[in-house]
């Protein structure tokens, strides 16, 4: 199994370009299968999340086309309604195509989806806001089954701002009878993406980026161009890391207001921020403070940069305290963190942070995707040598991860064959 091994201590310096976000494709590449024509998506990732998701499209009789980071899918030959276990364990984000089968093919079955164990994340928001659409459901031996004639638009509520149902239940109404009104929706950027995707086929979708959003359900989806937006997960990764290894990256292709809470917080440690025309420049600081910081839904702080901001934080002068409201599971990594010398105690889910002066390089292993890239992180500001562990976990999210960061001057490799902790 590949690994990486850092060689800590140098400052990063340089530009990066952010490429297309992760979250967006994997709703947009789904949303491909209403349309009854050929959609053309630009600035796609190399990750092996889209791998997977071109696989089920193929899976369902799409054809896809892949050069560069621009993708071809054609899904006028989709006949298949059902997926294989192997590809909907795979990857989190396979449920996404429940509500835009279900919507042109009245029917869809697959089974319960896997991906990073970070917490419990349940189909039932997805399945109730299903069932409101009239789609009989059938739960039975790891699967989910939904059939409808016809869906018909309907008033929904989510208890949670879930982004995973928001988006599913959108690609749902769109070609339901009648306008369907979904209220307290995630608010996330990807969200509005979606929604100009949709709307560039032919539907009638508004009010994304607001916790009420309302569908008018449209006969049919034609053909559609569509660039994703840049990644703000990748973005405040690299931001972190130029503020931890006391750096100065300028980041390209960002849109900074969905990654406000980020540079919020990395300004009230001390980190020099500045926004131009060309994008964020990250110029770090010898020691930055130690702050408290809670994940929270957009626009609060994403639950997906918890663990590398943790990483700046263990370094910083002081006492932080993190408080993850959003996944019950995701402190895996402060085990890791602490075998590198970092001062960090976990009671329920609140992490109390000192503040040490140095990390030591150290054997650990990624438990989940953003974990793997604060151990990255970590390692880059560690004194001496550093294995991550596990790096598969890393590709789901980070395109060419090692080679940007060789491009601003860290000493990282991909290697194989260095012998496991015990």
């Amino acid at each position: 199994m590949e690994k990486y091994v850092i060689f800590g201590g140098n400052r990063l310096c340089g530009t990066v370009r952010i490429g297309g976000g992760k979250n967006s494709v994997l709703t947009i590449l789904p949303a491909c299968l209403l349309s009854k024509g050929v959609c053309t998506i630009y600035d796609v990732p190399k990750l092996s999340d889209v791998n997977v998701m071109q696989e089920v499209l193929e899976c369902l009789g799409a054809k896809v086309e892949r050069s560069g980071s621009t993708m071809v899918v054609d899904v006028s030959n989709v006949s298949t309604v059902e997926l294989p276990d192997r590809l909907t364990r795979m990857m989190r984000a396979s449920n996404l195509v429940m509500g835009p089968i279900l919507s042109r093919f009245h029917h869809v079955k697959l089974a319960y989806p896997g991906g990073c164990s970070i917490g419990s994340r349940p189909m039932d928001q997805h399945l109730r806001g299903l069932k409101l659409l009239g789609a009989q459901i059938v739960e039975k031996h790891g699967y989910i089954e939904a059939k409808a004639d016809r869906l018909v638009g309907n008033e929904i509520c989510l208890d949670f701002p879930s982004v995973g149902a928001t988006e599913n239940l959108m690609m749902a109404a769109t070609l339901a009878e009648g306008v369907t009104t979904i209220r307290n929706t995630a608010r996330e950027p990807e969200i509005v993406d979606l929604q100009n995707f949709l709307n560039s086929m032919g539907a009638k979708v508004r009010g994304a980026g607001t916790d009420v959003i309302k569908i008018e359900g449209v006969k049919e989806l034609t053909s559609a161009e569509h660039t994703i937006i840049p990644d703000r997960i990748e973005a405040g990764t690299f931001m972190v890391i130029a503020a931890a290894t006391g750096g100065d990256i300028l980041i390209k292709n960002v849109i900074p207001e969905h990654v406000e809470a980020v540079i919020s917080k990395l300004k009230e440690a001390g980190v020099e921020i500045t926004e131009d025309s060309e994008g964020i420049r990250v110029r770090g600081k010898e020691r930055t403070r130690g702050v408290d910081y809670k994940t929270m839904p957009f626009p609060g702080f994403p639950t997906d940069m918890q663990a590398q901001l943790m990483v700046l934080m263990a370094i910083s002068e002081g006492t932080s305290i993190v408080t993850e409201t959003i996944f019950e599971n995701r402190f895996k990594h402060v085990d890791e963190f602490r075998r590198m010398g970092a001062d960090i105690k976990v009671e329920g889910r609140v992490a109390i942070i000192k503040g040490v002066k140095n990390l030591s390089g150290a054997y650990v292993e990624t438990s989940d995707l953003r974990a793997g890239a604060a151990l990255v992180t970590a390692g880059l500001v560690a004194e001496g040598a550093t294995v991550v562990d596990n790096i598969h976990l890393i590709d789901r999210g980070y395109d060419s991860f090692d080679q940007k960061l060789r491009n601003l001057g860290a000493q990282i490799l991909r290697v194989n064959g260095i012998k496991e902790r015990r």
